[in-house]
């Protein structure tokens, strides 16, 4: 009895514990699907349009390099955990990541809907069961609060201005897939 009661409860600690943490896929799985109204909404084309697709290239350009000097920073804007932490999906210095996933994508689909890894294959089924799993498996459906945007769009930012969640929804809002 005492070694079944010693084999379930190593069950329990690897099952409870021993799951793998979910890796960032990068942006061009999404696409795969969220392109046309047919597959999975038109999401990927909503986002390309946004400053988040462009989040990292910003740190390239020359106001990244002044505010970085600015700020006593003694590495490129490109390659400092200060602004990765926030152009980057994941922060830029993320070690769960899959071979797709590229930083230059800057702020990605991930950055609102967690690593897809776990769910990638689940949340585009149409069941209840199915959306309960990728769920369960790690997927967002996202924070229409503004509370997740915040950890970004914050006076510690170089760039600040006011953050309306309201107005700034509006332009990133890409809505479910149709119902199939």
């Amino acid at each position: 009895m005492r070694v079944l009661s010693s084999i379930v409860m190593c069950l329990f600690i690897i099952a409870a514990f021993g799951q793998a943490e979910n890796k960032y896929v990068g942006v061009a799985k999404c696409k795969a699907c969220h392109t046309s109204d047919k597959m999975g909404g038109l999401a990927y084309k909503v986002w390309e349009k946004t400053p988040h697709a462009n989040a990292y290239k910003t740190l390239l350009g020359d106001a990244a390099k002044k505010v970085a000097k600015d700020k006593g920073l003694k590495t490129a804007p490109s390659e400092s955990p200060e602004c990765l932490k926030c152009h980057v999906t994941g922060g830029g210095a993320a070690k769960n990541v899959d071979a797709g996933f590229k930083k230059e994508d800057g702020v990605t689909c991930e950055a609102c809907h967690g690593a897809a890894s776990g769910y990638l294959n689940l949340h585009n089924k149409k069941d209840d069961a199915s959306k309960a799993k990728a769920k369960e498996a790690g997927l967002s459906l996202g924070d229409k609060t503004g509370k997740a945007c915040e950890a970004c769009h914050n006076a510690e930012s170089p760039t600040h201005k006011e953050f309306k969640m309201k107005d700034m929804w509006a332009k990133i809002e890409h809505g479910l897939p149709p119902k199939k």
